[in-house]
């Protein structure tokens, strides 16, 4: 994923911030620790709300300890003392981290595809053993790589067509999260929704190198797009405000709505109209 999914941060109150800094620096601790170093330079604000959503609907994260950050040694960080909640999230950032680089590694050319050459066997036993713990998220993301390629090769793909893989990948991660059914299809309907809002904001993103390079953007051929992505991505925040309203959420529900109520929405404004 691609950091999108953040907080409106002027919005939280300060122990809500502080509690959302306890995830992600946990979410960041248990990535180095389980696969790699590297692994946690790959860390986005997407897994960490994955993190507090996994932790909200189970029994979250009350303990705490003060320990020494990694990259500053100087510097102590407040963690998580249980875990146990977040190492799916962890997983689930490693596997789609490693097809990232092979997808960037097929598209890019020159330079850049050599980076991405070099790079790869760093991801790749971190990759390995992720998918031998969550062999059902490495079965998401390959269907949703497959899907992805084969709709960006049809000649008639518009957006709801190029949009529906990674929606559809988003939708059966979140939904790993729960094994109540009721709790599964509201968790279905609101992962679609975020993965959707994802993927169009990315590629409104990256329409002006993609029309440089000539690859594939499911709005190259529309006219005055900045008006139609913006309809998109409202539709898709509203929708995952109706969702979240139906989820039985234990803890975090501030945060989480400040993610979806306000933060999207930031989002949507700062990465459309810059």
């Amino acid at each position: 994923m691609f950091g999108y999914i953040r907080i409106a941060k002027g919005d939280l109150k300060v122990k809500e911030y502080e509690l959302y800094k306890v995830v992600y620096c946990t979410l960041c601790k248990v990535m180095g620790r389980e696969y790699s170093l590297l692994s946690r330079f790959t860390l986005s604000y997407d897994f960490t709300f994955l993190a507090l959503l996994n932790m909200s609907i189970k029994d979250g994260c009350d303990a705490v300890e003060k320990k020494h950050c990694v990259f500053n040694p100087l510097k102590k960080c407040i963690f998580c003392k249980s875990d146990e909640d977040i190492k799916l999230p962890a997983a689930a950032a490693v596997i789609l981290n490693y097809y990232k680089v092979l997808d960037n590694i097929q598209d890019e050319k020159g330079f850049k595809k050599l980076c991405f050459i070099l790079v790869k066997p760093f991801f790749k036993a971190p990759y390995k053993k992720a998918a031998r713990k969550y062999p059902q998220i490495d079965l998401l993301v390959s269907d949703y790589i497959e899907a992805q390629n084969q709709a960006e090769a049809n000649p008639s793909c518009d957006l709801d067509m190029a949009a529906d893989p990674t929606a559809k990948m988003l939708s059966g991660l979140f939904v790993l999260l729960s094994d109540d059914n009721s709790q599964r299809r509201v968790l279905d309907r609101l992962g679609y929704c975020i993965g959707r809002y994802i993927y169009l904001i990315d590629a409104y993103c990256d329409l002006n190198d993609d029309i440089k390079h000539n690859s594939f953007n499911p709005f190259k051929s529309r006219e005055n797009p900045k008006e139609l992505i913006k309809g998109q991505l409202y539709f898709c925040i509203n929708e995952s405000c109706k969702a979240f309203e139906l989820l039985d959420i234990k803890k975090y529900k501030n945060i989480l709505g400040n993610i979806l109520y306000l933060g999207l929405e930031d989002t949507l404004l700062k990465e459309i109209d810059k």
